[in-house]
C-alpha cells in the first residue's frame, strides 16, 4: 500500500495543473457533461419509449438531480421537451436541445426563458447570500437542484427550460454535426438564439431584482448592526477608562 500511495502521489503531482482558469474550465466541462448527460438521457428515455419508461415529472426530477450532481462534481454552479421534426423519422432532435411548442411565439418564448432564468438567479442568490439566512454549508447543491426542479415543474411546458446557454447550445451543435444539419438552428424561426440571449438577460434581471428588493437591504441591516455593536464596545471602553482612578 505504501508503494502504491507513493506512485499515486507522483502521478498526482505530475498531472496537477497550476493554471487556475484551466482547472475551472475542466471542472465546468465535467459538471456540464453530468448535467446534459443525465438530463437529456431522461428525455431520450421518455421519448424513445413513447412514454412507457418515463413521465414529465421524471424528466424534471432528472434535471434537478443532474444539476445537483453537476455542482457537486465541479464544485461550482455552471430541459428539454421533444419536437415532432426528426431525422429519418426515428430520433427526435428535441431530445438534445430545447424547442418551442406550437402555440409559443418567439417573443413569448423569450420572456418565458428570461423569467425562468431570473427566478433561478433570485433563488440562487438567496441560497448563497450570507446576510439572508443562507442554507447550511454543503447543502447548496441540493437546494439549487430543488430550485431547478420547481422551475421545470412550473415553467417547463412551453419549451423546456434551458435557463443556461451551455445546456442548450452544446447539444444543439452536436445534433447539427451528427446529421440533422442546419434545421436545428432554423427551426422555430431561429429559436436557438432564445436560449442563448434570454438567459443572459434574465441573469441580469434576476440579480437586479434580488439586490433591489432583498440583498442590499439585509446587507445594510447587518452593516448597521455591526457598526452599532462596535460603537457600543467603544463607549463601554471609554466608560470603563473614565472610572479608573
Amino acid at each position: 500500500m505504501g508503494k502504491q500511495k507513493i506512485f499515486l502521489d507522483k502521478i498526482s503531482r505530475a498531472l496537477h495543473i497550476q493554471n487556475k482558469l484551466l482547472r475551472q474550465g475542466l471542472a465546468e466541462c465535467l459538471g456540464t457533461l453530468i448535467l446534459v448527460m443525465f438530463g437529456c438521457g431522461s428525455v431520450a428515455q421518455l421519448v424513445l419509449s413513447e412514454g412507457s419508461h418515463g413521465i414529465f415529472l421524471a424528466v424534471n426530477l432528472a434535471f434537478g438531480f443532474a444539476v445537483t450532481l453537476g455542482i457537486l462534481v465541479c464544485g461550482q454552479v455552471s430541459d428539454a421537451m421533444h419536437i415532432r421534426a426528426d431525422r429519418d423519422k426515428k430520433l427526435p432532435i428535441g431530445i438534445f436541445a430545447t424547442y418551442p411548442s406550437e402555440h409559443l411565439s418567439i417573443v413569448n418564448g423569450f420572456f418565458d426563458q428570461l423569467i425562468g432564468t431570473a427566478a433561478l438567479i433570485v433563488c440562487i442568490l438567496a441560497i448563497v447570500d450570507p446576510y439572508n439566512n443562507p442554507v447550511p454549508q454543503g447543502l447548496e447543491a441540493f437546494t439549487v437542484g430543488f430550485t431547478v426542479l420547481v422551475i421545470g415543474l412550473s415553467m417547463g411546458f412551453n419549451s423546456g427550460y434551458a435557463v443556461n446557454p451551455a445546456r442548450d447550445f452544446g447539444p444543439r451543435l452536436f445534433t447539427a454535426i451528427a446529421g440533422w444539419g442546419s434545421q436545428v438552428f432554423t427551426n422555430g424561426n431561429c429559436w436557438f438564439l432564445v436560449p442563448i440571449f434570454a438567459p443572459l438577460l434574465g441573469a441580469v434581471v434576476g440579480t437586479l431584482v434580488y439586490q433591489l428588493m432583498v440583498g442590499w437591504h439585509v446587507e445594510g441591516e447587518a452593516r448597521d448592526k455591526k457598526r452599532a455593536t462596535e460603537d457600543s464596545v467603544k463607549l463601554n471602553d471609554i466608560n470603563d477608562g473614565s472610572t479608573v482612578p
